[in-house]
């Protein structure tokens, strides 16, 4: 078994080197419906905060996140499981987020974007008057 193990790596270590430089991930993404708000969870390990670039354009929210390698030069990979690369995500917005007043938020690897709802959006209740 470690034979048959270490021969798989030893065949497989150059393609893991041809293809991780310029991989970009899709991060995984929560959405949550707070009433008053949206909020967006995206997983991005290895992401610090300078590296994260969210832009707002047409209606159109970008993410992107941008990794640091922890490859050494010195080290020969054999084997990996964890990817390396950045991260994108997109998401077109209704006229019922207030764009003026997203905030975000990152820790220990999860960004976190608040989308508050434009006043017009917000459920309220409506009062019924005798007639």
């Amino acid at each position: 078994m470690k034979n048959e193990l270490t021969k798989r790596s030893d065949n497989n270590v150059s393609h893991l080197d041809d293809h991780r430089p310029n991989t970009v991930y899709r991060p995984p993404t929560d959405i949550y419906d707070l009433g008053d708000k949206l909020v967006i969870e995206l997983d991005m390990p290895g992401v610090a905060k300078d590296g994260i670039d969210i832009s707002l354009e047409k209606h159109v929210l970008t993410i992107r996140g941008k990794t640091e390698s922890r490859r050494r030069d010195d080290w020969r990979m054999i084997y990996a499981e964890y990817g390396e690369g950045d991260y994108e995500r997109a998401f077109t917005l209704s006229e019922h987020i207030d764009e003026d007043k997203i905030d975000a938020a990152l820790k220990n690897g999860l960004l976190r974007l608040e989308l508050p709802k434009a006043e017009t959006a917000k459920a309220r209740k409506i009062s019924v008057k005798a007639a």
